[in-house]
């Protein structure tokens, strides 16, 4: 059975559609298509970004992943509410099927 995945999310991100309404033309994506704007935007398009900015062979969106999980780590977030953040599954069976904690709170204050 696939657990749900909730996602926390900040002040920041909640004003992101607001913003985003008159820039899509009010359309039913906060990031159309490029080609057909009643489509979400294409997966690669983040990548490609990333390339005209620079970053071709350095750095690709999925790669940003393991920037926040680094930083997180660092600044002392718990890792088990980075992993649970990031939807890692944990390895370790038995741990696996008895934690069923998705540490929203923790991940409310990390996420702010």
């Amino acid at each position: 059975m696939k657990r749900m995945h909730i996602v926390p999310l900040s002040e920041q991100i909640l004003a992101v559609p607001e913003v985003m309404k008159p820039i899509s033309q009010h359309r039913p994506h906060v990031f159309p298509g490029h080609r057909n704007p009643l489509e979400p935007m294409n997966s690669q398009t983040a990548n490609m970004a990333l390339k005209r900015m620079g970053f071709k062979d350095i750095l690709v969106a999925h790669g940003m992943r393991s920037i926040a999980s680094t930083v997180l780590n660092e600044k002392g977030f718990q890792p088990d509410v980075i992993e649970a953040a990031l939807t890692h599954i944990d390895t370790i069976g038995v741990r696996r099927a008895y934690n069923l904690s998705q540490y929203l709170e923790q991940r409310r204050n990390m996420m702010a």
